[in-house]
């Protein structure tokens, strides 16, 4: 006899008509992976703190470490990571440096995150 696993079809039948759809789709290894990453971006509360800051204002590392309660050092090191993964730009001003958002994808991909978690 046949353990039935839950989840699973009670039988094995590949559906090619839907597996040559989904090849045709499927992106490549690369681009998944650099996705993956950067989502990976977005795990981390403090950077979503940090771009909830900036979606109201460009603001210098002073300013966003009084308003996260947080020390220079600890911003300045997240801030290295939005910027690597092309989240955040920077701009020098005399001896000030200020950060914001570095296009609309940012806030898009951030509200859309809201809204999947205040559904129903």
């Amino acid at each position: 006899m046949t353990e039935k696993i839950e989840g699973c079809c009670d039988t094995f039948e590949v559906h090619e008509n839907l597996l040559k759809i989904i090849q045709e789709k499927m992106p490549e290894e690369t681009e998944a992976y650099d996705l993956a990453e950067l989502f990976k971006v977005f795990g981390d509360s403090t950077r979503i703190r940090i771009l909830f800051v900036l979606f109201e204002a460009e603001v210098c590392v002073c300013d966003l470490a009084e308003a996260l309660n947080m020390t220079q050092s600890a911003i300045s090191h997240q801030l290295r990571i939005l910027k690597q993964s092309k989240l955040v730009k920077s701009r020098r001003e005399g001896k000030s440096i200020f950060y914001s958002l570095a296009d609309n994808h940012v806030r898009t991909i951030i509200d859309q995150g809201r809204e999947h978690i205040e559904e129903d």
